[in-house]
């Protein structure tokens, strides 16, 4: 006997399709979360196709852990990206340097902490394994880390749909001599270091936040190991100028967050002041928290004082427009 439907048969194939439909969604989303999960900590070459600006691409790096449990990563020659991302991007992302001097690389405290830090905020996080300087992996030792961080730009704002993420909202952070990464990438997007770029990606950071940052490679205020390691002793004034990222601020430079202490010995806080009146001149919006206490290297801590900077980095990311 043929005829419509039935109501039992009716609402027997639309529980089946509700299920059908239930399986679909909890897939997709097993799927998008099994991404998620799979980018907690995960590395990937920077490069995929050759090493810019290297003599010897063989890894070289050693690793070591101090009495205070910080790692630290010297002669790095193979640069890498470590990925984390939050369960519910928000869309921003984040780049990091950890700092160490371009001698080294605080990889845990100013990298890796702070990558996870980020995702509780929903923000997606990078940590930049940058090349430490060095005359016998890089050609053009100075220019090393500048090519990697252009390259870790071009990165994640490639790959920002596929990723879930906005591709004008990438920034970049950096510590001590991070963070004069940071600022250099700041302020010298215009010119490619040497990265293949034929689509032509902006390089230009969204914002840059600096922590307790080396800027300037002026004798007065500079970290000489920082400089040294970078441009050499016996640097000509054109290039410790062209280094000097408070002389490189113009109205294109990147929205800025600076934090400092006002009694570092390692890292005169004049550097972040410096900079941040650079930012003022040419009207480009900076944040700067200055604490009396806490001297250099206290990562995302200031032991000497309850207000937490990391909150208000927070705050100052939630206003970015």
């Amino acid at each position: 006997m043929t005829g419509s439907p039935q109501p039992a048969q009716k609402n027997l194939a639309g529980q089946q399709k509700i299920n059908f439909m239930k399986k679909i969604t909890l897939l997709l989303f097993g799927c998008l979360t099994g991404f998620v999960y799979a980018q907690q900590g995960k590395e990937i070459p920077l490069y995929e196709n050759g090493i810019p600006n290297s003599i010897d691409i063989k890894n070289r790096e050693q690793t070591v852990v101090g009495k205070d449990a910080v790692k630290r990563i010297s002669k790095v020659s193979v640069p890498s990206l470590t990925i984390f991302m939050p369960e519910k991007p928000n869309g921003k992302s984040v780049i990091i340097c950890p700092g160490g001097g371009y001698a080294i690389l605080a990889f845990d405290k100013e990298g890796i902490l702070v990558a996870k830090e980020l995702n509780k905020h929903g923000i997606a996080a990078f940590v930049l394994k940058y090349r430490l300087p060095d005359d016998s992996s890089n050609i053009n030792r100075s220019l090393a880390p500048l090519q990697d961080a252009q390259q870790a730009i071009f990165t994640v704002r490639k790959n920002a749909a596929k990723w879930g993420l906005k591709a004008n909202q990438v920034g970049i952070m950096g510590f001590s001599a991070g963070g004069h990464l940071a600022a250099t990438a700041s302020t010298h997007f215009e010119t490619n270091a040497g990265i293949k770029n034929s689509d032509s990606i902006s390089l230009r950071p969204d914002f840059s936040i600096l922590l307790y940052p080396v800027i300037s490679f002026n004798s007065s205020i500079t970290h000489k190991g920082s400089r040294n390691n970078l441009v050499g002793a016996d640097a000509s004034a054109e290039k410790i100028n062209a280094f000097s990222n408070e002389l490189q601020v113009n109205a294109k430079t990147p929205p800025t967050f600076l934090v400092h202490a006002g009694d570092d010995k390692t890292v005169p806080v004049e550097n972040s002041i410096r900079y941040y009146q650079a930012c003022i001149k040419n009207k480009v919006p900076a944040e700067m928290h200055l604490y009396p206490a806490g001297g250099h290297g206290f990562g995302m801590f200031n032991k000497t004082t309850t207000d937490n900077w990391v909150d208000r980095m927070f705050n100052w990311l939630a206003g970015l427009k």
